[in-house]
Parts: C-alpha cells; sequence; structure tokens
C-alpha cells in the first residue's frame, strides 16, 4: 500500500556528497518500489541497490501467480492431481507461509488464489465486475488452503485440487528482508526500503530517524506520521489500491477465505514490527488477517504477539494499540 515517505527535509538539505540520499526506484510486484541509501558514496550505493533491485526482479518472476513461473507451474500440477518438484528455496517459502496462516487462523491464506483469480485480481488492469456465482459457490465449497499441501523433501502435493499459491500478501515482506540483508553485506548501515508501503528502517537518516507516513484510506494525504527505529518494519494493508466498485459497494483485493467474499469490515490496518530475523516478512504478512478479522482484531493481534496495530474501521473511525499510540502522530483528528 501506498506510504508518504517524508523524507522532504533531507532532500533539502544543501549539502553535497555523503549528506544527500542516493535514491533509485523501480516498478515490480506490481507496485513502485523505492531504496535510499544515506551517507555513502553513490558509487557503493548504487552497486548495493542494483543487486537488490535485481533480487526483486528474481523473486517477483520466481513466484509470479499469474504469468508464467515456478508457482504456476506448481499450481498447474496441484490442478491435474500430480506432485510437483520445486526448489528448496520454494519448499521453504512454502512452509513458512503454512506456519504463518496457521497463526494468523488461516484468514491470511497463500493457497486461495483461485479465488483471488475468481475475483478479477490477477491481471494489472482487473474489471467492475462480480464473479460468477456458481463458480464461487464450488471454490467456497472446496474450502482451498495451502494447509493441504504436503512437502516431502522439495516434492509438493495437495490433497485438494483447488488450492493455488499466491504469494501477494507475503514476498513483499521476504523481498523488505532480502534487500536488508543484501545491503548490509555491501557494508551499508543506513537505508529506507520502500516497497509499494511496505517499509524498513536500516539505521538512521544522518542521526535522526527514518520519518514514514501512514496513508489515509479516503484522502490523499497522510493520516498519521512515526519514526522508524534500525531494523524496524511497517506495513499497510488497505482497500484503497487494489479493488472496484458495483452500485456504491467497494469490492477489494483482501478476500476472506471462510466466505470467499472480499472483506468489507475495515478500510486499513498498519502493523509496526520491531527489529528481527524477520521482521520485514511480518510487516507484510500480519497485515492481512487482522483487516480479515474486522472487529475482532484486538484478540488476533494479540495471539499474533503483534502490539503496534491501528486500525480504520468500515466507517472510517481510528483504533489503535496503547503501544501504536505511544509512536504515531496524528494528521487528522
Amino acid at each position: 500500500m501506498r506510504f508518504w515517505l517524508a523524507l522532504l527535509g533531507a532532500l533539502l538539505i544543501s549539502a553535497c556528497g555523503r549528506d544527500v540520499p542516493y535514491a533509485q526506484e523501480s516498478y515490480v510486484f506490481g507496485t513502485r518500489v523505492e531504496v535510499l541509501v544515506w551517507g555513502e558514496p553513490e558509487a557503493k550505493a548504487r552497486t548495493a541497490v542494483a543487486e537488490v533491485l535485481r533480487e526483486f526482479d528474481r523473486l517477483h518472476r520466481t513466484y509470479h501467480a499469474w504469468q508464467p513461473s515456478e508457482m504456476t507451474a506448481l499450481n498447474d500440477a496441484i490442478a491435474a492431481g500430480q506432485t510437483h518438484q520445486v526448489t528448496a528455496e520454494f519448499a521453504g517459502y512454502i512452509r513458512q507461509a503454512q506456519a504463518l496462516a496457521a497463526a494468523g487462523e488461516y484468514l491470511f491464506d497463500p493457497g486461495i488464489g483461485r479465488l483471488v483469480a475468481l475475483w478479477g485480481f490477477h491481471d494489472d488492469s482487473f474489471k467492475a465486475q462480480l464473479p460468477p456465482a456458481d463458480k464461487l459457490d464450488e471454490l467456497v465449497r472446496a474450502r482451498p488452503s495451502i494447509g493441504d499441501l504436503s512437502i516431502d523433501g522439495n516434492t509438493v502435493s495437495s490433497r485438494n485440487r483447488a488450492v493455488a499459491l499466491d504469494f501477494g500478501g507475503y514476498l513483499k515482506g521476504v523481498a523488505l528482508d532480502r534487500a536488508a540483508a543484501i545491503l548490509k553485506s555491501h557494508g551499508i548501515a543506513n537505508a529506507l526500503i520502500n516497497i509499494g508501503g511496505n517499509v524498513m528502517a536500516l539505521g538512521s537518516k544522518g542521526g535522526k530517524p527514518w520519518r514514514v507516513g501512514i496513508q489515509h484510506p479516503r484522502q490523499t494525504a497522510p493520516l498519521a506520521t512515526l519514526d522508524l527505529a534500525d531494523g524496524e518494519a511497517i506495513g499497510t494493508s488497505g482497500d484503497y489500491q487494489r479493488y472496484f466498485e458495483i452500485a456504491g459497494r467497494r469490492y477489494c483485493h483482501l478476500i476472506d477465505p471462510r466466505s470467499g467474499q472480499p472483506a468489507s469490515g475495515t478500510q486499513a490496518v498498519t502493523v509496526l514490527i520491531a527489529k528481527g530475523d524477520a521482521a520485514g516478512m511480518w510487516s507484510d504478512v500480519a497485515s492481512k488477517p487482522l483487516f480479515i478479522a474486522g472487529d475482532d482484531w484486538r484478540r488476533l493481534a494479540g495471539k499474533l504477539n503483534v502490539d503496534h496495530v491501528l486500525r480504520v474501521d468500515a466507517q472510517g473511525a481510528v483504533a489503535m494499540t496503547d503501544a501504536m499510540k505511544a509512536r504515531v502522530t496524528m494528521t487528522e483528528p
């Protein structure tokens, strides 16, 4: 989701060289990505960021949910009732995603790719149209889930042919962690990585924290701002990027696996994740089940040990955990 990065102060600094961040943008994972590096020579920063963007592109192409990829090859095998050999990396991601789905009571479930496709969101230019009711009912009855997959070594099979993997709610977070590791391997300690609103901070911006803005789900201005400490990551799930409207009702890409319908009780959920080996991944994943949980979000956040949460409900009312209240500065009442 979109974040407003409060970088104006950095960009207006009148010094030169190491006092101006090196910035590079690209478009991958179906969104805009940006990497900022502070306090390093341009040549060093350019080399490191180029490797990051190459890794982003590799992940995007390898695990694309609807263009030919290793993921579509696995999904085709599942649909045919066949086993399929995957790479060790892919098998590891499936195992991790299975554990994450179970922890979130399967409200986040990367196995519902066919439902996402049926609603038209496996397309860069989706249309405002409802899926055929009979096909939707058939898929809901089949109850596809990533939990239906079995992994023996690197061989994947499924007891449910309706399963199709879609890492759309997981891979950007994986990419954040990979980017952080790559930058550190190049000796870069201060950077900001933004993948369509999933943001991770490394170090600081000239001794000051990196400041980011949380997108307002119904306005162009940010709803709030906060400072990110070294290693922290933040992510938002919202109904305002990939959606369509019919007869005044909004249908977003965040599908409730229980009903097969787009979740409708929430406009946006933002989570802040503390520094850790998988902070980026958690910043991407954790907001999804909380978004779909609706009014039950506080209980589920406690179960997931996610302390910093900001939620905007369907009526636009903002609620936060106490920990998040202590971190954000609201720009709207």
